[in-house]
């Protein structure tokens, strides 16, 4: 009879999708410890990971791992790092060489930006990304080890469009041609890949009358271009995208997909059900190597993401906290299968050694009868907690009087189970029974040690996500 561990070692040795990555965000009032992650990452044998930062905790749970990993720098950095080159010294010293002694971290790329030319930004990064990619690029170089790191840019889909719907019409948007051309052709001078985010799901989500098949993989009604055939969106933007480099003189940059997910809450269309529905499409997918009509081959991907993020922002939809394959405690979601196989319903190897804060909740006292007025302190509680997961066909479709509860208990736990937290005007009573309902977790928040908690700001500033532009082929002929 082996041990316990002998199957773990077995688990995590069998062969993932290749080129397969996970987007580790840290968007969280509560996270996880990056020790514990870093060993659940290994166990489940996960061997990339794409920062948006360079969190000095972070980056010290990655060394001696061997994780092949990807680091970042917020957008709010790009205006001094365009015109101080000393300061994009500074930061390849501190933030790259630094860990690159041996037994380090296996660092592959730095992002600089996060979605710098989406639409909704209004051009506030136009002039400052090509100097800052420069500046860092150089620093690399000149710290000797530019052959090894390379620069990338995570765009947004959004940075080309087709006009007549199709791919093969597919060209880069004429606010940024300009500035575009500088770095494609930056990008193939240096043999750096072009790194794109691509969300099937917002297609979905803001394209009234987009057919629900064509976000996932289930060889919908084909659309047919130039001879190629399209039966999911995920390979149409991927060939939209090709032709669009193909059209300024780049067309064999490599392509490497930042970011791809689907939500499982905070809109009708997030539940475990259909993410788990695309990741299998995704995950076969991958395995099969296949590629896009265009491109054939394997393709490097990141999964969009690892975790819930509860302090991220909630612009283009309560969705936005909800990316996670893994619950904020680190448990996962559903089944998944990182081969692609589609084999059984196992479920991924969820952080171990969570410590939780005392097993309590917060609800809103039985006695109350007047819940007008504690609807105001509902109003309250999710004005400074998370009450993404309320509302119709989400995972908490409650009465009046649960959802009042679950504000209360949201807004208990993000103040660490403060006594102060569950007064509520009187109305809030602590229990020691779980008042979850159905779908509907009433959490009990992760304990914190102290100073562990962070806020953040750099990274929020990095990934705000506003309300991505969606190019007029996605709302399908």
């Amino acid at each position: 009879m082996f041990p316990a561990w002998v199957f773990l070692m077995l688990a995590a040795s069998t062969d993932l999708v290749r080129g397969l990555g996970v987007n580790w965000g840290q968007m969280s009032s509560h996270p996880l410890p990056p020790t514990d992650v870093v060993k659940m990452l290994k166990v489940n044998g996960i061997k990339k990971v794409k920062l948006f930062d360079a969190d000095p905790k972070t980056m010290k749970a990655l060394a001696g791992s061997g994780l092949h990993v990807m680091v970042g720098i917020p957008n709010d950095k790009l205006d001094k790092l365009s015109h101080d080159y000393e300061f994009a010294q500074k930061w390849v010293k501190e933030n790259v060489t630094e860990h690159l002694y041996e037994g380090g971290v296996s660092i592959s790329y730095v992002a600089v930006g996060n979605e710098p030319f989406l639409s909704s930004y209004n051009g506030s990064y136009v002039k400052t990304l090509f100097p800052s990619v420069k500046n860092i690029q150089r620093a690399l170089d000149e710290a000797g080890v530019g052959q090894k790191i390379k620069c990338v840019v995570p765009f947004n889909a959004d940075v080309y469009e087709s006009p007549s719907n199709k791919p093969s019409d597919g060209r880069f948007r004429k606010d940024i041609m300009k500035h575009m051309l500088e770095i494609l052709h930056f990008f193939r001078a240096k043999k750096a890949p072009f790194v794109v985010n691509i969300y099937p799901f917002l297609s979905l989500y803001q394209s009234t009358g987009f057919p629900q098949e064509f976000a996932f993989f289930d060889n919908g009604s084909p659309i047919r271009d130039k001879g190629a055939q399209y039966s999911n969106v995920f390979d149409a933007n991927y060939d939209t995208l090709l032709w669009a480099l193909k059209k300024v003189g780049v067309a064999n940059l490599d392509i490497l997909i930042g970011e791809v997910g689907w939500p499982t809450d905070g809109n009708g269309y997030c539940n475990n059900r259909l993410a788990k529905k695309f990741y299998d499409g995704l995950l076969k997918k991958l395995a099969s190597e296949e590629g896009t009509p265009l491109r054939k081959g394997y393709l490097e991907v990141y999964l969009f993401g690892l975790f819930d993020e509860d302090q991220k922002s909630i612009a283009p939809g309560d969705f936005e906290r909800h990316w996670g394959i893994f619950r904020y405690d680190g448990k996962p979601k559903f089944p998944m299968d990182l081969a692609g196989q589609n084999s059984g319903h196992q479920m991924l190897k969820g952080v171990e050694g969570v410590t939780y804060l005392e097993r309590q909740w917060c609800v809103l006292n039985s006695d109350v009868r007047n819940l007008s007025k504690a609807q105001v302190e509902l109003n309250y509680a999710c004005s400074l907690a998370d009450c993404t997961s309320l509302g119709k066909q989400r995972s908490c479709d409650l009465e009046l009087h649960d959802r009042i509860s679950y504000a209360f208990n949201e807004f208990y736990q993000s103040k660490d189970q403060d006594v102060r937290a569950c007064d509520f005007n009187g109305m809030g009573t602590k229990v020691t029974q779980d008042p979850s309902i159905g779908d509907c977790i009433f959490r009990v928040q992760v304990a914190l040690s102290a100073g562990e908690r962070r806020h953040g700001l750099s990274y929020a500033l990095s990934v705000f996500a506003p309300l991505f532009f969606i190019m007029s082929f996605f709302t399908l002929l």
